[in-house]
């Protein structure tokens, strides 16, 4: 399937608490979205396949299928950013929305303002996915090379030794973002604001589950890595020099 971005700024939110569905619709339109509902996991699937929306949020817990199942089954098709909310506090579900192709995973109570952050960011993200240019940006990056990894950004395409690698949406935009700042230690605060429009909570680990995730597709030894480092109480760092 090709996804095609017909609707601007729509949303399906898929949640089967009707207060708080309508009370994030009612928000989120204020803002201008257009959103629409869907109150059962075991009709999402359909939904989003009909509807296309530009961006789906999943309640953890659904009726007849859950959001984990649910992105499962649309990640190969659908490509629009997937936003996760969960009123579990617990850290295997974060790790495992993401490892399934989640983009964002917000834990429920989540503020308005908050959600609506997240919203913009993975929007705009999508939207310079699709066009590859970004109207607020002046110069374009088309990707680095560091002789054996190679980072074109133009096609969205990672060689590593002549070999092609497969890396989430995630993955991606956190390699490109740390090998822009190569030789200099990037904090979460900052990955987290490029990323999501927001800033580090102390809490938030999406980032260091991507960094993980990301250093085992890249051949990085995870208990001593050499090509990304983690400098503690500051952040990581990718060393240029370790690809040659």
């Amino acid at each position: 399937r090709i996804y095609m971005n017909s609707k601007k700024n729509s949303i399906l939110l898929v949640e089967d608490d009707v207060r708080l569905a309508h009370l994030t619709r009612e928000y989120l339109e204020s803002e201008g979205y257009m959103v629409e509902l869907e109150q059962r996991g075991d009709t999402a699937v359909d939904k989003i396949c009909s509807m296309n929306p530009d961006l789906v949020i999943l309640d953890l817990m659904l009726p007849g299928k859950n959001g984990l199942e649910i992105c499962r089954d649309v990640r190969s098709w659908y490509h629009g950013p997937i936003v996760m909310l969960t009123a579990r506090d617990e850290e295997v579900d974060e790790i495992v929305g993401l490892e399934i192709g989640a983009d964002d995973y917000i834990t429920k109570p989540v503020q308005p303002r908050k959600l609506l952050a997240r919203i913009r960011a993975l929007m705009r993200r999508s939207v310079i996915e699709s066009n590859g240019t970004d109207s607020s940006v002046s110069t374009a990056v088309t990707g680095f090379e560091f002789d054996r990894l190679i980072i074109n950004d133009k096609s969205r395409q990672v060689m590593l030794d002549n070999v092609e690698i497969t890396l989430t949406t995630n993955e991606y935009e956190l390699l490109l973002l740390l090998a822009g700042e190569a030789g200099v230690v990037v904090s979460r605060d900052k990955i987290l604001l490029m990323m999501r429009g927001i800033g580090y909570d102390g809490m938030d680990r999406s980032v260091d589950i991507n960094v993980s995730r990301l250093r085992k597709k890249l051949g990085d030894d995870t208990a001593n890595p050499k090509k990304i480092k983690t400098v503690r109480g500051r952040g990581y760092l990718f060393v240029a020099d370790a690809w040659y």
